[in-house]
């Protein structure tokens, strides 16, 4: 985009790389650790421990990324992705993998984890004017959207065309787990590249803060325990989990589990650019709520189908609007918060969302018994999620960002 700097151009492509390598990881984990040996109980642990992990370490950087350097905090989260991809691809030893889950940065979902994305959210903030960052957040949206739908395709493609050559299943997911690591090391030498430029005054070194915060303190506690609730329900709904489903109910193999996911992140991606637009004349608050609300009633309905078109159908269809409150949920915690509180509160908000999504996966267990009560993960998502967006907009409808103002 011709708005960005230098460095604006890198985060993109940081994005792109990460997102990518996200989406190759995520459409396969589940299997390969089934087809590793463990259990399902085993593998509920693992991806809340992952989940976990990565919320631990993110607090931990981005909350002194604003005094310490976000690019140090950047390069470091990416030597923790290499190790993850490195001893996941490595062991079949349940207490190493709890290790590299819990110390390590790997995605189960193929959104978002660890540090990355609260430190470029604040270093697009930093260099980019107020009143572009919405559109900005949504092109980065778009670009990791159609990313991990990239990634999710080659692994999918991948897994079967070795398969193809004689690998096993086994075999095959772990030289994309091996990719995975090799991806975290590309990451890592494009953060090399970042200038001072990303970096932020500490304009309030005196004041007494709190992981980062000062004067945000409560308004982004309150977001975080919402954000928490909506990922709460998010986390019945991995991308692991739902590819998982669509392999038991529907026998789908590998190869259309990653076109599935292929097109569905492509479509979600480009409803972030419809919410930028719809954000400009509604508000970010009701973009957020309004595009969130119909997406649960469909996630609702997926289970429900009578057979995989419809369900395929019923879902591409929730994901072409599912992630419209994304961009915005992004450009509204970024704006009703100081520059230097800008990487704190949006790793605070990232580390409650990702914490919320921890607890999910203890309670697949049960559910991953049959296609029948993995159906309950959908109900349970969508629920949980729809009382998310009433509370949401009852208590941040009259809190509007300057530019709204």
């Amino acid at each position: 985009m011709e708005n960005l700097t230098q460095d604006g151009r890198l985060l993109f492509v940081s994005r792109m790389v990460r997102l990518f390598a996200y989406g190759f990881v995520s459409t396969i984990l589940v299997i390969y650790l089934a087809e590793l040996g463990l259990g399902h109980n085993q593998i509920g642990l693992l991806l809340t421990m992952t989940l976990i992990g990565d919320a631990g370490i993110s607090l931990w950087l981005t909350t002194v990324a604003d005094r310490q350097g976000r690019k140090k905090m950047l390069l470091l989260g990416a030597l923790l992705m290499v190790f993850a991809g490195v001893l996941f691809a490595w062991t079949r030893n349940i207490y190493l993998l709890i290790l590299a889950a819990t110390l390590g940065v790997i995605s189960p979902s193929g959104n978002e984890v660890g540090p990355f994305l609260a430190i470029e959210q604040a270093s697009l903030s930093h260099v980019t004017a107020q009143q572009k960052r919405t559109k900005i957040f949504a092109w980065y949206n778009l670009a990791g959207s159609l990313s991990t739908a990239f990634g999710a395709l080659a692994s999918g493609a991948g897994v079967q065309l070795l398969q193809r050559y004689g690998f096993s299943l086994l075999s095959s997911c772990r030289l994309v787990v091996v990719g995975y690591a090799v991806l975290g090391f590309v990451l890592l030498l494009i953060f090399c590249l970042l200038s001072s430029q990303i970096e932020v005054r500490f304009e309030t070194p005196s004041e007494r803060r709190w992981f980062g915060l000062h004067h945000s303190k409560s308004m982004i506690f309150k977001l975080a325990l919402l954000f928490s609730l909506d990922a709460f329900g998010g986390g019945f709904i991995l991308q692991s989990i739902i590819a998982y489903w669509f392999h038991v109910r529907f026998g789908l193999q590998p190869i259309f589990l990653g076109a599935l996911f292929w097109c569905a992140n492509v479509l979600a991606g480009f409803s972030g650019l419809i919410a930028a637009r719809l954000a400009s004349r509604i508000g970010l608050i009701r973009t957020m709520v309004f595009t969130h609300v119909p997406s649960n009633v469909l996630l609702l309905l997926v289970p429900l189908m009578p057979n995989v078109f419809w369900a395929m159908a019923v879902l591409l269809l929730r994901f072409s609007i599912s992630q419209m409150d994304v961009p915005t949920r992004q450009s509204y915690t970024m704006a009703v918060v100081a520059p230097d509180e800008r990487a704190a509160a949006s790793g605070i908000t990232n580390v409650a969302r990702t914490l919320g999504a921890a607890v999910s996966p203890l309670l697949l267990a049960p559910l991953m018994a049959s296609a029948a009560t993995l159906g309950i993960c959908f109900y349970a998502a969508g629920g949980l999620k729809l009382v998310y967006d009433f509370l949401l907009y009852k208590s941040f409808k009259r809190i509007k960002p300057a530019e709204e103002s």
